[in-house]
C-alpha cells in the first residue's frame, strides 16, 4: 500500500514544492504563520504587499503594528497575526541577529509558531526531514488509513514517519498537502479519477 501511495503521488506532483512565496528566510517563516486557517494564495497576495512596504526584517521590526493589521486583515484573525509578525521581528532581531534560527525550540518559542510552522520552516530553510500535518496531510492520512479517524496532528506525524522513510518525509509532505489541496478535497473530492480509491476510506 505504501508503494502505490508514494508512486501515486509521485505520477502527480514529481515536482512538489511550497506555494507560500518567498525570498528570504524570514519571509517563509512569517508567510506560514499568516497562513493559519487560510489559503497558501491569500497569503501570498498579502505577504507581497506586506515585504514589498517592508523590505527587511529591520524595517518590519520598527513597523507600527496597526500598519501591520491592517495590511493582513483580508487573512482573518487580523489582531492577533498583526502582532505576531511584529513580536517575531523584533525577537528575530534582538535575539537571533535577524536570522532565522535552525532549532526547534527556539522557533516553537516564537509567537503563532507551533509544531507544524517549525516543521514547514525547518524541511524548507534548512533541509531537516519533516512531516508538517495541516489540515490536508490529516484529512488525507486518515481517508487512506494512514492514521484513525481520532488521531491528533502529533499522532498523525508519528505514523506517517514510521510508514514512510526518512528521506522522502520532506517531499511526501509537499505532496499529501497538494493532493488534498487539489485531488482529495474536503468538498468534492475527485474520487472517479482517483487511482487510490480501493483502499480509500472515505470512497468506500
Amino acid at each position: 500500500m505504501i508503494n502505490k501511495i508514494e508512486d501515486y503521488l509521485m505520477e502527480l506532483y514529481p515536482d512538489s514544492r511550497c506555494e507560500l512565496n518567498y525570498n528570504k528566510d524570514y519571509e517563509l517563516l512569517i508567510a506560514v504563520v499568516l497562513s493559519a486557517q487560510t489559503t497558501d494564495k491569500r497569503v501570498n497576495m498579502i505577504t507581497s504587499i506586506l515585504f514589498d512596504k517592508y523590505k527587511d526584517i529591520y524595517s518590519l521590526s520598527k513597523a507600527d503594528v496597526n500598519d501591520l493589521i491592517d495590511i493582513v486583515r483580508p487573512l482573518g484573525t487580523a489582531s492577533r497575526k498583526g502582532v505576531f509578525v511584529y513580536e517575531i521581528a523584533n525577537i528575530l532581531v534582538n535575539q537571533y541577529n535577524g536570522v532565522v534560527p535552525n532549532n526547534r525550540k527556539a522557533l516553537e518559542g516564537m509567537p503563532g509558531v507551533g509544531r507544524k510552522t517549525a516543521n514547514v520552516v525547518l524541511s524548507n530553510l534548512f533541509d531537516v526531514p519533516c512531516i508538517a500535518v495541516d489540515t490536508h496531510v490529516s484529512r488525507v492520512s486518515k481517508r487512506l488509513g494512514l492514521a484513525k479517524a481520532n488521531d491528533e496532528v502529533e499522532v498523525i506525524e508519528t505514523k506517517l514517519k514510521r510508514k514512510f522513510d526518512r528521506n522522502k518525509w520532506t517531499r511526501l509532505h509537499h505532496q499529501l498537502v497538494l493532493f488534498g489541496r487539489y485531488n482529495c478535497k474536503a468538498k468534492n473530492p475527485d474520487c472517479s479519477n482517483c487511482k487510490l480509491k480501493d483502499i480509500c476510506k472515505y470512497y468506500k
